[in-house]
């Protein structure tokens, strides 16, 4: 029987198999967003056994286990690992169709070695393997396996760069850069969390207590100069729609006095101040050079009850169906205006909102940097075939898919890194079908350019972190 995983998966002309075996799976791996833990990666981390390196951290294996009726102990509480693997054994022959099939088939062929189709029946076998390979499979290990060349992981100011500071001393040739994501500076609807969080922030930035609006803004700016200064280009915002209403500094102080004094913001509150606070960290971007990037259009944390149980990022978000492009129109443009819009990657989570995005980059487009304004690649339930597909087609229709800077893992677990190889795999088969179609000229040395730019160069020229030598191209 043919393996399920075999060299020529995905890829269904001969054309689409030249793009991806000549150009594209060779490209070292610029993961220019992801949610690993540094700590794992400061620490040199030796998995304990398969279900800590498959399940730990992966919410969506969490959620297939969900739907297939496991009870949470085994999703993520504390039921034995070996439990944990047979649950998630069992319940793959259930994800027929969804991505979870292709990525999870991918991970044990990529990194075990291991050829078996999932199911009850060879959860032993794959569990013994598995685990006779972890000891030489350290996130080291993996990390040059993979030939990743740059990660930046996602931080909040209020964060210790110390961590950071021991990847460096590691020496591995993965260079690793932390992104500024101040998502919790604008919870002044939550007083007593966003409270809180200024205690934290203020001893991350070592200079007192923040008593004073004007603290704040300064104490938060004194974070943004200390990730630059460790060489940190990125920043980004996680949120449900953008801000884009009128606010003054004085109004900005009178809510920040009075969430300070317990007082929860108002939605109409919220949306000012964050208007505000997105303005000036905009303004900050583009000042250092860095680029900014805004996760759009997710409903997070629906569920109430495994909220209160589990906490947050456990799996409980969907595709939101907000209304975007006037507010996101007034806020680019508030930038840009006074030219102090940022290099700008913008990611939407629902599908009808494509042309949304695709078209707003156009419209702030300066001719300064290539590409400058980036319709980003398929982000979280978009990040499989069909909806990489859509953004990609969109962007092919409406803007140019050839300066697009690819694919990122936006992922917890060191095994996404196949999801390169999906997406490398996908990519070369919408242009190699184009190709056989008589819609792309058949010429394999300039659409595998193209391919190799989407897949490495494209990023490496577009974020301008600095690489290994090895790297660098």
């Amino acid at each position: 029987m043919k393996s399920f995983i075999h060299d020529d998966f995905l890829l269904q002309t001969d054309a689409a198999r030249e793009l991806y075996h000549t150009y594209a799976k060779s490209e070292p791996i610029y993961d220019y967003h992801c949610h690993l833990p540094p700590a794992q990666i400061a620490d040199n981390h030796a998995f304990a056994d398969l279900a800590e390196i498959w399940l730990g951290g992966d919410h969506y294996k969490w959620r297939a286990m969900r739907s297939n009726g496991v009870d949470e102990r085994v999703c993520t509480g504390n039921a034995a690992p070996w439990e944990k693997h047979v649950a998630w054994c069992a319940a793959v022959p259930y994800t027929l169709r969804n991505p979870l099939y292709h990525w999870s088939h991918l991970e044990l062929k990529r990194y075990f070695g291991i050829d078996a189709v999932i199911n009850p029946a060879s959860a032993k076998e794959i569990w013994e393997q598995a685990n006779a390979r972890l000891p030489g499979m350290r996130v080291h290990d993996i990390l040059a396996a993979n030939k990743v060349a740059v990660i930046c992981t996602t931080d909040d100011p209020a964060d210790s760069l110390d961590i950071h500071e021991r990847i460096r001393k590691t020496g591995i040739k993965t260079r690793v850069y932390p992104t500024f994501r101040p998502d919790k500076a604008f919870i002044v609807h939550q007083p007593t969390a966003f409270n809180a969080y200024l205690e934290k922030l203020a001893g991350a930035a070592g200079s007192g207590k923040i008593k004073s609006f004007d603290d704040f803004i300064a104490t938060l700016k004194k974070r943004h100069d200390d990730y630059h200064e460790f060489g940190a280009r990125l920043s980004d915002h996680g949120m449900e729609t953008i801000f884009a209403e009128s606010c003054t500094p004085a109004e900005a102080k009178a809510i920040f006095d009075a969430a300070r004094q317990g007082r929860a913001a108002t939605p109409d509150d919220l949306a000012r101040f964050s208007s505000f606070l997105l303005l000036l960290l905009g303004r900050w971007d583009a000042a250092r050079g860095w680029t900014k990037q805004l996760h759009l259009g997710g409903i997070r944390n629906n569920s109430s009850r495994l909220l209160k149980q589990l906490g947050p990022d456990t799996g409980l978000d969907s595709v939101g169906d907000f209304p975007h492009a006037r507010a996101l129109s007034r806020y680019l443009d508030s930038l840009d205006v006074t030219g102090e819009l940022p290099r700008t990657v913008l990611y939407n989570n629902n599908p009808a909102d494509n042309y949304v995005f695709a078209t707003m980059i156009g419209n702030f487009q300066d001719g300064s940097v290539a590409g400058k304004m980036q319709f980003g690649s398929g982000w979280w339930f978009l990040d499989q075939k069909e909806g990489m597909e859509w953004q990609m087609n969109a962007l092919s229709n409406l803007g140019l898919l050839r300066r697009f800077v690819g694919m990122l893992t936006d992922s917890r677990s060191f095994l996404s890194y196949t999801r390169h190889e999906y997406f490398r795999r996908v990519l070369c088969n919408l242009l190699g079908g184009d190709m056989e179609r008589g819609e792309l000229p058949d010429d394999p040395a300039l659409i595998g350019t193209m391919v190799r730019e989407i897949c490495f160069s494209n990023a490496r020229g577009y974020f301008r972190l600095g690489l290994d030598p090895a790297y660098a191209g």
